[in-house]
């Protein structure tokens, strides 16, 4: 009896040893305090950075129209073209003027040069050879005029062809064939998806510190989508008189997916500096409506009750509450609830 009871005892011993061990083999991180940005959430709209309306900057009659709404274009590619028949025969007209200024031009250069070496010769006054200078001078100037004349007929007629600055959709089109235009009447509208940038609207009491920090972070909607810093914000030099707010334009990254003009999206703008308790999110649990972790002390393991804040880089998460810093919490929260029940049974409870 006496040998059963010892042996009993010693195999009690061993299993609890054994559990110890199992408790202290348990992977665990330590909850620290961390520097982090602090931020306020703002509602803003994606807008292009190239946006812009083509006007025409000639007269003439409207012969094709090429694009239409939601047409795609490449940078260069012609819109509209007009009718240039007016614009070729000024350039013609100026073209023949040059030609005349040129030639009239060789003519006084040669009598200049003639009446210069009479002048050496003493066989002409220099009232007589000022005069031959100053019409060589005029005839230069008409040289000159003349070019001048014909890089403005070439203008003119390059305008009579009307090109997309950039590659982007068409988003109004207001002109049609046949129709007659002015200079500064607006033919089209267009905007660029290569680059794109937020604005919001940030309160007059932030924007000091707004200022100070320029960064935010872009929240891109769906739950897997990750969050886009961006360094180098703009903020307006002026406020909205009614609204007491002040435009920050945060730019996104070229090509950034799923983001089109007109959208609406979270903007988290730094306003200063914060520190955050952090853990591991892996070490979070739910059990039905409470959250909690495994918090390990030596050889014990406790079930706690936490308030869980936002993740931050995807594998930290914030405690709010319920948690103090330099704790232990189990990384795997499966082996220490398996620990925490062989720990009850031992202890009776």
């Amino acid at each position: 009896m006496t040998r059963s009871l010892s042996f009993l005892l010693l195999m009690m011993f061993a299993v609890t040893g054994l559990q110890a061990a199992e408790r202290s083999s348990i992977g665990t991180a330590a909850a620290s305090y961390v520097t982090l940005a602090r931020e306020e959430i703002f509602d803003g709209v994606i807008e292009a950075v190239h946006q812009s309306t083509v006007a025409a900057q000639t007269s003439g009659r409207v012969t094709d129209v090429l694009f239409d709404v939601d047409d795609h274009v490449t940078r260069n590619d012609i819109l509209i073209q007009l009718r240039d028949t007016e614009q070729r025969a000024r350039l013609t007209k100026a073209e023949s003027g040059l030609r005349e200024a040129r030639a009239r031009h060789v003519q006084v250069r040669d009598d200049f040069r003639r009446k210069q070496k009479l002048y050496k010769e003493q066989a002409i006054s220099k009232s007589e050879l000022e005069r031959a200078e100053a019409a060589l001078k005029t005839a230069v100037a008409a040289v000159d005029a003349a070019q001048a004349q014909i890089d403005e007929a070439r203008e003119q007629l390059e305008h009579t062809v009307i090109r997309a600055p950039y590659s982007g959709i068409v988003v109004e089109r207001l002109i049609e064939a046949g129709e007659s235009v002015q200079p500064g009447m607006q033919l089209m509208t267009g905007l660029s998806l290569e680059k794109l940038r937020v604005s919001t609207q940030i309160p007059e009491r932030l924007i000091e510190t707004v200022r100070s920090w320029r960064t935010a972070r872009v929240l891109l909607p769906g739950p897997a989508a990750e969050p886009v810093q961006v360094d180098g914000i703009t903020v307006s030099p002026r406020a909205d008189r009614v609204a007491h707010t002040f435009e920050v334009r945060v730019p996104l990254p070229d090509a950034t997916p799923g983001l089109y003009p007109g959208m609406s999206i979270k903007v988290a703008v730094t306003t200063g500096e914060v520190k955050r308790l952090l853990i591991p999110a892996a070490a979070i649990v739910h059990r039905s409506e409470v959250t909690g972790v495994y918090v390990v002390r030596g050889q014990e393991v406790i079930f706690r009750q936490v308030r869980a804040g936002r993740e931050y880089g995807g594998d930290r998460r914030e405690v709010l509450a319920g948690l103090a810093d330099g704790e232990h919490v189990a990384l795997d929260p499966v082996q220490a609830a398996i620990a925490l029940k062989e720990q009850q049974a031992g202890s009776g409870k």
